[in-house]
């Protein structure tokens, strides 16, 4: 290690050490990370480049891109655009996330020239663009395999090996410097030469966090404006220097649960779940809200794409809880995902190592209106701003049903009101008066004035609307 790695390193650490103390008599930890301001009201949206149109290509996406911004995407993820290796290559066209190269781009999807092209039409309608990057591993024949060998891991016979299953990827060496410093560089490039706005990170946590705190900073530098960064993990230390926002892994997890125990979750991979009610939502909220730094985020999901390929399609896991959890990635704390599809109502896997048929994307149905309306909502109320800007949860009394999840967040005199039944049988909704002191109280999607409210509410159902405090 050069000194003045070792400088960095000493001088990250004492940072980290005087926050600390600096937090000493609160209650938790503040992020260190300065989100844009752009992101508090985002909603991110999860591209399949390969599945997204009938030849797969960044200029058939690019056609697309008015289409999403009239949903209302905020942020378009890309997933992995690099070129996928052929060495050890599962299926007929391999893995997005076996790379061969970290600086050029997949010529399925057409020129490194056609992606810029997208970036800067997805900007000039206003949405920012982050790409999939793939930090833990490389693919098997990726050009630092025989220029850089020294940057691989090895297993105790001395060869290099990919995690878990994963035979055709190659694990990277995080203790060695240069490793670090190769893939900063190759980062910024797409900061600096296409102009993307962030990263969505793949296993970031199977990296080590001293890296992303020492990259975060350079990265921003290398950009000249401000990043997002998105970790796929669910770590709090994560968000503590480096990552805007973490996956909501536990949240996702638990919407299973509370599905599976309803009798909605009809995978049928014979998956183990504990008993789950609706006021166990509540609980992990508040858990979170204890154990990550203050402003960090969340990114809550019904699905994505591995949840799509690998675990089954939403309407598989979630049943008639579908739409209800879908809202509840609004309206709760952090910010929602769509993946590709989701707007359609899309319910099946898209195929992951091969060529699948795209959804079909018009005429747009009640799903896209659906999504549509939810996206407006996000963008419009303060009280749904990701971190601590937004309002706080307040439970509201419904009786005794544990199948009964009813909530409201206020900022400055407006609010916003869920209320749904999580479980099997319908449940009496009438002990909850949620409308006492409130006024111009409206349904979210029909924007019709909100007198009375149902005596019960079957499985399934749901209720959201705003209001305001009298």
């Amino acid at each position: 290690m050069s000194v003045k790695s070792l400088f960095k390193r000493i001088v990250s650490a004492v940072a980290t050490a005087l926050t600390a103390v600096l937090s000493i008599g609160q209650t938790q930890m503040q992020t260190g990370v300065r989100h844009p301001e752009w992101s508090r009201n985002a909603v991110i949206y999860e591209v399949n480049v390969r599945q997204y149109t009938a030849d797969g290509t960044f200029n058939s996406l690019k056609k697309e891109l008015p289409r999403l911004h009239d949903l209302g995407v905020d942020i378009l993820w890309l997933m992995p655009v690099h070129p996928i290796s052929k060495v050890n290559r599962k299926g007929v066209l391999g893995s997005y996330y076996a790379a061969s190269d970290y600086k050029a781009v997949n010529p399925e999807f057409g020129s490194l020239s056609d992606f810029i092209s997208l970036v800067d039409e997805a900007h000039r309608l206003g949405m920012k663009v982050i790409l999939d990057w793939v930090p833990n591993h490389t693919g098997c024949d990726h050009r630092w395999v025989k220029e850089h060998p020294e940057y691989y891991a090895r297993n105790e016979k001395g060869q290099m090996y990919g995690p878990y299953d994963w035979t055709d990827v190659y694990k990277l060496d995080y203790t060695r410097e240069d490793t670090r410093a190769a893939m900063r560089d190759a980062m910024a490039y797409w900061l600096r030469y296409c102009g993307v706005d962030g990263f969505r990170c793949d296993v970031a946590g199977q990296v080590p966090t001293d890296f992303w705190n020492e990259t975060r900073p350079y990265l921003e530098e290398a950009a000249g404006k401000p990043i997002f960064m998105l970790a796929e993990d669910s770590q709090p230390e994560l968000t503590e220097h480096a990552f805007d926002m973490d996956y909501n892994w536990p949240m996702k997890d638990l919407f299973s649960a509370v599905a599976n125990s309803a009798g909605q979750y009809t995978v049928g991979d014979n998956r183990v779940f504990e008993p789950k009610n609706a006021r166990d939502i509540i609980a992990l909220v508040k858990e979170q809200n204890e154990t990550f730094p203050v402003d960090s985020y969340l990114m809550n999901m019904t699905t994505n794409h591995d949840l799509n390929s690998w675990e089954g399609t939403e309407f598989r896991r979630l049943g008639k809880f579908a739409a209800p959890f879908a809202i509840l990635t609004y309206v709760l704390p952090g910010m929602p995902l769509i993946y590709t599809g989701q707007e359609t109502g899309l319910d099946r896997a898209f195929e992951f190592f091969s060529k699948d048929e795209p959804p079909l994307w018009e005429p747009r149905n009640d799903y896209f209106d659906f999504y549509r309306r939810l996206n407006a909502l996000k963008h419009e109320r303060p009280e749904l701003r990701a971190g601590a800007e937004g309002g706080n949860i307040m439970t509201v009394s419904t009786g005794g049903s544990t199948d009964i999840l009813a909530f409201k967040r206020e900022l400055d005199g407006q609010g916003i009101f869920f209320a749904a039944n999580f479980g099997s049988k319908t449940e009496a909704f009438a002990p909850c008066k949620c409308l006492d002191g409130l006024i111009e109280v409206t349904d979210v999607f029909t924007g019709a004035p909100v007198v009375t409210l149902p005596a019960a509410l079957a499985p399934g159902q749901y209720i959201l609307f705003t209001y305001k405090v009298r």
